[in-house]
């Protein structure tokens, strides 16, 4: 009755009431944060202090970033305030709206406290408050009962429907408006009423044909509210069987993707009239304001066809009524129930809430470079998402609260080897086949001071040949560091070293920027032989990274260095050295030995020994590289007493360099009579030798020669004209070529024209021979093959240049 139910409704507020106050409380379930507001609350109201709950001090509110991260297309429901850390409404919350009618109504977000990088999630349940009254499908019902029916007659009624739930929903129905009725409501097997129409006693059409009835639905909330609908009853002539359903409810499974047309389902009903009393038409009434009318029923079969499209993503459920009447105008109903299944039709989203472009080389292992949501619109195995990355990159996914993960680094990153990364990240499903969507991130690795220079080679070793030009180029070194910009940008220097009595850095330079060495100073082979130091590369960065290399310069030795004669020593009174020669000595006595020195090294201090000059050609012999004269025969009596020779030293260089020496051989059998005779003998004068005077006249001979050679070749072009079949001019009955050779005579005259001087103050002649002879015995045959005069007249050589 009206009384009893008004009293559960009074029962139930208190229970409201405590509902309301718990839903600002806040608990954490399984990690996570939870609300419970009322829906339809005002925007701007308090829904938790997010704040408080999650430990951050009001204080540094600020310094923590805390923001609200939902999902994309989505309504915001909730905003965070950024000065006290309250939860608040930022729109307004219809359940009914968002979760129809689900049992529970839970919205989800997530809270980023960007100074931790770490998410949090957040539930807030929207709890049901009675805002919706009862609705009927219709405002009216005709009803048609014949005159008939017995009492008890059972009509089915049109239920109500209210949007919200439980104690807020329809509780009961009354009907008003006639005796003749009375109103009988059963419960169904998922708790809703089911009203029905029952026919207390038999009608008379003739008495009244048409009865109005009031239908009113009531739900129980506080305060509680109803809605009414009008029932028209029409009584009809016999029609004594109603059409009747061959089952209650029919339940189909389909799924998503059947295309347009295809049949649902069909409806069957079975009437025992005959006629037009038996004659069953078909009709489709919905049953709820959501009803979608995508279904067409041919009211002749009995089938459902589908006219639109369906997705499990909108709605995976149809619900709708279809109602079996005769031409007699009785019915029956029964309800069809369509369950769409999923499809694996949605690739997943990929959402990054945050990322870093760039990142140092020496970030550690677990570093955060992006955070990302992962979401799929199909449902069970269809929508599980996995997200990986490449396994050849050093990079790792971890999941952290509901479908978010964080992108980290999964070990050292080095940028001297990759300097840049393509990440791709994959989100693939469950489904079958899987679908799957990719996301690339960019990151850039910036450079660290983690490699020294390294130069090319291990050690270096050099060579630079002595009397060298001040701030010459010696050599050049190169070290490379892979790291980047200041970090590879290399400075040389040299290690200061002591190099003798003297500081390196007199010596040597580098330049610091090419690592190109100078010399300072000439370096000189007799005073420096070998020079070792180090060469320090130092990279820019902070703190700075060097190496050191080891480099060892050896000096080269130029023949810079003469010959020098240390016995027999130079006179300094003007006199020579005297040896004595027995007259009684034989062939290869050793009458004194020359030795000479030279400073430089090698071939340049490689001596050879000749005899010049010598007053009795043939009587002496001199060891080629010993510098021994000894006597190559016996002496005779008309030997002088006085033998002058004339040594000559020349080292091995390029070009060689010589110094010369006199060397007096008396010839003598005792002492004494050697010091009389030499008191006795007056220094004579060195006349120039006759071979040189017939020299002279041979090689002025051959010039003449020469010239006449010439003349008759111009006289013989100039009678060409006459005389063109001639070739060759005879003389003597012989070709002028078999006369004398113009090559033969260049080649004699060049071998005699050298640089001579003729020394007439101290009465003796320096001699300059082109090439060592390796004959150590002196006579008259070499002298006039090898050796020239020094005289200063006009001699014809630079007129043999020209041939």
């Amino acid at each position: 009755s009206m009384q009893n139910t008004l009293r559960l409704w009074n029962c139930r507020k208190g229970i409201l009431q405590c509902l309301i106050v718990m839903g600002f409380s806040w608990k954490a379930i399984s990690g996570q944060i939870h609300y419970s507001i009322p829906e339809e609350m005002h925007k701007g109201s308090f829904v938790g202090n997010i704040a408080k709950d999650l430990g951050v001090d009001e204080k540094q509110l600020s310094n923590h970033g805390l923001r609200i991260i939902s999902n994309v297309g989505k309504i915001h429901y909730f905003a965070l305030n950024a000065n006290n850390g309250h939860l608040q409404t930022s729109e307004r919350i219809d359940r009914e709206e968002i979760c129809g009618r689900a049992e529970k109504c839970i919205l989800k977000f997530q809270v980023l406290n960007e100074y931790k990088l770490k998410l949090y999630g957040i539930e807030v349940e929207i709890i049901d408050i009675n805002d919706n009254a009862p609705q009927f499908p219709v405002g009216e019902q005709e009803v048609e009962i014949s005159e008939m029916s017995a009492s008890g007659f059972r009509v089915p009624l049109m239920e109500a429907h209210d949007l919200d739930l439980g104690i807020n929903s329809i509780q009961g129905y009354q009907l008003t408006g006639s005796g003749h009725f009375f109103l009988d409501v059963q419960m169904g097997e998922n708790g809703i009423q089911h009203p029905a129409l029952l026919l207390k006693e038999p009608l008379d059409r003739e008495e009244q044909s048409v009865y109005d009835l009031i239908l009113t639905a009531t739900d129980g909330g506080d305060p509680f509210r109803s809605g009414t609908a009008q029932i028209k009853v029409r009584v009809l002539d016999a029609n004594d069987n109603a059409p009747i359903f061959n089952q209650p409810i029919y339940e189909v499974t389909v799924k998503e993707n059947i295309p347009k047309g295809s049949t649902v389902a069909t409806v069957s009903a079975t009437d025992l009239d005959e006629g037009l009393n038996g004659e069953v038409k078909y009709s489709l009434r919905k049953v709820t304001q959501f009803h979608s009318p995508q279904f067409l029923l041919n009211s002749t079969t009995g089938e459902i066809t589908l006219t639109g499209s369906l997705d499990y993503e909108i709605s995976s459920l149809h619900e709708f009524e279809v109602e079996a009447k005769d031409g007699g105008g009785l019915s029956d109903r029964s309800k069809v129930i369509i369950t769409i299944t999923d499809l694996n039709d949605n690739a997943p989203e990929l959402i990054v809430n945050y990322f870093t472009s760039s990142i140092s080389e020496s970030s550690p292992a677990g570093t955060v470079i992006a955070i990302l949501n992962v979401q799929d619109q199909d449902s069970g195995v269809n929508g599980e998402v996995t997200c990986s990355v490449p396994n050849n990159l050093p990079f790792r996914l971890e999941r952290s609260v509901d479908d978010f993960y964080s992108l980290v680094t999964a070990g050292t990153l080095d940028r001297e080897h990759m300097p840049t990364f393509n990440i791709t990240i994959t989100g693939t499903d469950n489904g079958i086949p899987p679908l799957s969507t990719t996301t690339v991130i960019a990151l850039q690795v910036l450079d660290t001071n983690d490699n020294p220079p390294v130069f090319e080679k291990t050690d270096y070793t050099f060579y630079l040949v002595e009397n060298n030009h001040r701030g010459s180029l010696i050599f050049s070194l190169r070290a490379n560091d892979p790291d980047w910009e200041e970090n590879a940008r290399i400075t040389y220097s040299i290690i200061e070293e002591q190099t003798g009595n003297f500081p390196l850095s007199s010596y040597l330079s580098i330049n610091s920027e090419t690592g190109a060495v100078y010399a300072l100073n000439s370096f000189d082979y007799e005073e420096i032989q070998e020079i070792r130091f180090l060469v320090k590369a130092q990279d820019g960065g902070s703190p700075p990274l060097s190496s050191n290399v080891s480099v060892t310069l050896f000096i080269l030795d130029q023949n810079d260095n003469a010959p020098e004669i240390l016995y027999p020593s130079p006179p300094t009174d003007g006199s020579t050295g005297i040896e004595l020669a027995p007259r009684s000595s034989e062939p290869g006595y050793l009458i004194t030995k020359v030795v000479a020195v030279d400073a430089d090294s090698g071939q340049n201090a490689w001596l050879s020994y000749q005899l010049t000059k010598a007053t009795e050609p043939g009587l002496f012999t001199l060891g080629l590289h010993t510098g021994e004269i000894r006597t190559s025969r016996f002496l005779l009596e008309k030997d002088a007493f006085k033998q002058s020779l004339v040594v000559l030293v020349k080292d091995n260089g390029q070009p060689p360099l010589s110094a010369s020496v006199t060397v007096t051989v008396v010839l003598a059998d005792n002492i004494p009579d050697t010091l009389i005779d030499l008191s006795n003998i007056s220094v004579p004068v060195d006349h120039t030798s006759d071979l040189t005077f017939y020299l002279v006249v041979a090689v002025a001979f051959v010039s003449c020669l020469f010239l006449t050679f010439l003349l008759v070749l111009l006289a013989i072009r100039f009678h060409r004209w006459r005389k063109s079949q001639l070739w060759s001019i005879t003389f003597g009955g012989a070709p002028v070529s078999q006369f004398v050779g113009i090559d033969g005579v260049r080649a004699f005259l060049q071998s005699y024209c050298h640089e001579v001087s003729l020394t007439t103050g101290s009465r003796k002649s320096q001699l300059n021979i082109p090439k060592a002879n390796h004959t150590n015995i002196y006579t008259p045959q070499q002298n006039s093959e090898n050796e020239l005069p020094s005289v200063s007249s006009s001699f014809p050589c630079r007129d043999m240049r020209g041939w």
